[in-house]
């Protein structure tokens, strides 16, 4: 039985966290309409909660964040360190959002908050062809995010794209770390709400636009589906 410890880097804001969940709830949902039989350990670190040995996890998954990589937060250098661990044990491991830009920056690439501004709503991504990992031309996916992974690791190759977001995905060398910026586990109703939260901080045709494209259908059951073998297939 496959276990997966998800690494809780922030939280839902509180007014929206018992209609929604958490993070590790949206990412167990999506785990488990892939695959019922997979069990979590949750670490949460806003909560105080302990990194664990990095040798005792059989795969990681690590959450969004409101916090940016770059921020100097006392707990990044050593969820840094952790990542390293992990990715040099050949763990499978995925980062979603501020899990993608921290994985990124641990192994070596450049992030920073784009000038390109905020990303948010249902964004349709390109798929990198033959990448082994992801079938098909192209995903959408609901985002929310102003930082951007700017350069991908040498290490890394990319396999989802779009002209906003150049580096959506990267896929790592050793096969066994993939990450994403777009946010799989969001249902279009709290992809919403980010649009929500953004309002009198991105301009308002930015909000617009994103808020109406979640008309449109999304891709993360398939995403979903993806991480849930990438994170299980050993």
């Amino acid at each position: 039985m496959a276990r997966i410890t998800i690494i809780e880097t922030g939280h839902v804001p509180k007014k929206y966290r018992e209609r929604h969940g958490s993070f590790p709830d949206m990412f167990e949902r999506m785990v488990r309409a892939a695959d019922p039989a997979v069990t979590f350990d949750i670490v949460s670190i806003p909560n105080g909660g302990a990194l664990p040995d990095p040798g005792r996890v059989d795969a990681v998954l690590i959450t969004g964040a409101a916090a940016g990589v770059y921020d100097g937060l006392d707990w990044i250098a050593p969820l840094e360190d952790f990542v390293r661990a992990v990715h040099a044990r050949g763990t499978p491991m995925v980062g979603v959002c501020f899990g993608h830009q921290l994985i990124a920056q641990a192994l070596g690439g450049v992030v920073r908050k784009s000038e390109k501004g905020w990303g948010i709503g249902r964004h349709v991504y390109q798929v990198t062809p033959d990448n082994g990992v992801v079938d098909g031309d192209q995903l959408a996916i609901a985002c929310s995010h102003q930082d951007q992974v700017i350069e991908a690791p040498a290490g890394a190759r990319t396999i989802l794209s779009s002209d906003f977001t150049p580096h959506a995905g990267l896929l790592y060398d050793n096969g066994t770390t993939l990450s994403v910026q777009p946010h799989p586990e969001f249902d279009a109703d709290f992809a919403n709400v980010c649009c929500e939260l953004r309002e009198g901080k991105a301009p308002d045709d930015v909000v617009a636009t994103a808020k109406a494209s979640l008309a449109e259908p999304l891709d993360s059951a398939k995403l979903g589906g993806v991480i849930t073998r990438f994170l299980t297939k050993a």
